[in-house]
């Protein structure tokens, strides 16, 4: 049984070009065999890095008072997931050039020193390792790793920093007619799902 996490981080419930992408990066890997499918849809709200939880966050686990374990009990959530997880799908718009509040908040909610990174004598390890990610992108007309592009670059770098470092990025540009996105989402998924 393949344990997947999905993060859909578009505020659109319905019309969404990433969900609809989505639906197909799962159909796919469904086709391969059982899979478990946990969702966490950022529309519902992701609380924001606060002053009580960054005390809590830099307190050694064994000193935390009840009130600063409760101040990360969701930011905790948030990683478990991502640890329970083989395989993540982190399904985003292009909101400015980059990625939405929501998802932003999440990064910085399971970004966690001692928990999914930490610091040694020749700098940073991430230490949520094992895990294949797809990060699906859909914009409005920026596109994927070019130098208007802080979206994917970011996610990429940010996965690495904890340990996701088999990133594969699925990207549509939504500027297109909606023939020519999902004939491109298609086949981008048919390629990079496949491998």
């Amino acid at each position: 049984m393949t344990k997947v996490l999905r993060v859909d981080a578009s505020m659109r419930a319905a019309g969404s070009i990433t969900r609809a992408m989505v639906d197909q990066v799962i159909a796919k890997l469904e086709a391969r065999g059982p899979v478990s499918v946990t969702r966490r849809d950022l529309k519902d709200g992701v609380p924001f890095v606060n002053e009580a939880w960054i005390g809590a966050n830099f307190t050694d686990p064994d000193a935390r008072t009840d009130e600063q374990n409760a101040a990360l009990a969701h930011s905790d959530s948030l990683v478990e997931e991502i640890e329970a997880a083989d395989t993540i799908v982190i399904a985003t718009p292009v909101y400015n050039f980059g990625i939405p509040a929501a998802l932003k908040a999440w990064v910085d909610m399971i970004t966690r020193a001692r928990r999914t990174f930490r610091y040694t004598e020749n700098g940073p390890v991430g230490l949520v390792t094992g895990k294949r990610v797809y990060v699906v992108v859909a914009s409005g007309g920026t596109k994927a790793g070019s130098e208007a592009d802080f979206a994917t670059t970011y996610l990429r770098f940010v996965l690495g920093f904890n340990g996701m470092t088999d990133v594969e990025v699925i990207a549509v540009d939504a500027a297109s007619s909606g023939e020519a996105i999902a004939d491109d989402a298609a086949s981008q998924i048919d390629e990079r799902v496949a491998a």
